[in-house]
């Protein structure tokens, strides 16, 4: 595989779990920019890209300030949770298409590498910071939630500006997202299953109710009525801000009082989990020797998560003080992803090969 090759963007994906705006918008033939090949970004799309990854976090800071300071007025929406996660994984379907997963036959030994690394390094990190800074269990295990979950495609969007390999970020989100109804509930009992009582089954039910049903609803009605879709794409994310930004805004109002007692433990232990992933999820391309433009989607794959997916299971199957920690990441993943991804496009010097396999 060579850098910049068999780029297919999306059109603009819905964020479920952190950006607002457009990643690469498709050209002719539905291709998307190649951010790969070193070739420049065109300044609109750009300007799009950094305006989503700006506007979102500030969107969903804004919500979780309502919930703390009115908590009363969403007392009463814990249960439409679930269902406003539906409508943003419904919208992710919309954004899907058949070449998002073919990067699975494709680059498989890529693919296989992302997948481990977003498996394996989120959750063993999850576990390890949440024993390091001896959190309460509801917060502890909240934290392993969130890196339990698959990757949200608000890495997409960061890989994008980051001029990384954005055909493999979206494959990496897609198939993360369809295994998550298996890995995700397991996981989560082998490492939080000592926090708090976990039950793998009924967390599976939730996730194939609540993010694979959508999603597979959304391809299926994106290969049906493909033109009438496109033209809803620009829409999408701003349904799924104001989706996310009601999810935290609950969230914070279930959890006000651990939002003021917790609150600076909680920011730390994001801040270290997410802060890791970036690192280990480039390193992990490193030592397997992705090129330079499929190493920065894996970093951002690994760094991250699909948060809004962990706040409602958190709300659902813990406790609203559980789902405190991926409320948060929801925040600062955007953060710190558009610092990442500046940092990277700015770099003269290589990480690798442009040309090296993957």
């Amino acid at each position: 595989m060579r850098s910049g090759h068999h780029q297919h963007g999306r059109g603009t994906p819905p964020e479920p779990t952190g950006a607002a705006g457009a990643a690469p918008p498709p050209s002719s033939g539905g291709q998307g920019p190649a951010p790969g090949s070193g070739g420049p970004a065109g300044p609109a799309e750009e300007r799009g890209a950094r305006r989503a990854v700006t506007l979102f976090p500030v969107l969903v800071l804004l919500a979780g300030a309502a919930g703390l300071l009115s908590p009363s007025t969403f007392g009463g929406w814990a249960p439409s949770v679930p269902y406003l996660l539906g409508v943003v994984m419904f919208g992710m379907g919309l954004t899907m298409t058949p070449p998002d997963f073919r990067g699975v036959l494709r680059r498989p030994r890529a693919v296989a590498l992302g997948l481990a690394a977003q498996y394996v390094i989120m959750p063993g990190t999850g576990w390890l910071v949440a024993k390091a800074l001896g959190l309460p269990p509801e917060l502890a295990a909240g934290v392993i939630l969130v890196g339990c979950a698959p990757g949200g495609t608000a890495s997409n969007v960061v890989t994008y500006l980051a001029r990384g390999d954005v055909a493999l970020s979206v494959c990496l989100t897609s198939v993360s997202t369809v295994l998550s109804p298996l890995l995700t509930p397991a996981l989560t009992l082998l490492l939080a299953g000592e926090f708090l009582p976990v039950d793998p089954g009924s967390m599976t039910g939730s996730i194939l109710k609540t993010v694979l049903l959508p999603v597979l609803a959304g391809l299926l009605v994106r290969l049906a009525a493909g033109r009438l879709v496109e033209r809803a794409l620009p829409v999408l994310p701003w349904v799924s801000v104001a989706a996310i930004g009601v999810i935290v805004a609950v969230v914070v109002a279930g959890s006000a009082d651990a939002v003021r007692s917790a609150a600076v433990a909680v920011f730390a232990a994001v801040v270290l989990h997410n802060g890791l992933g970036l690192a280990l999820g480039r390193a992990a391309g490193r030592l397997g020797g992705l090129d330079r433009a499929a190493g920065r989607a894996l970093t951002f794959e690994v760094g991250m998560q699909n948060s809004g997916l962990a706040a409602s299971l958190a709300a659902a199957h813990f406790s609203p003080a559980a789902a405190l920690p991926a409320a948060v990441f929801s925040v600062w993943h955007n953060v710190s992803g558009a610092l990442v991804a500046a940092w990277f496009s700015r770099r003269r010097s290589g990480e690798g090969r442009d040309s090296a396999p993957a």
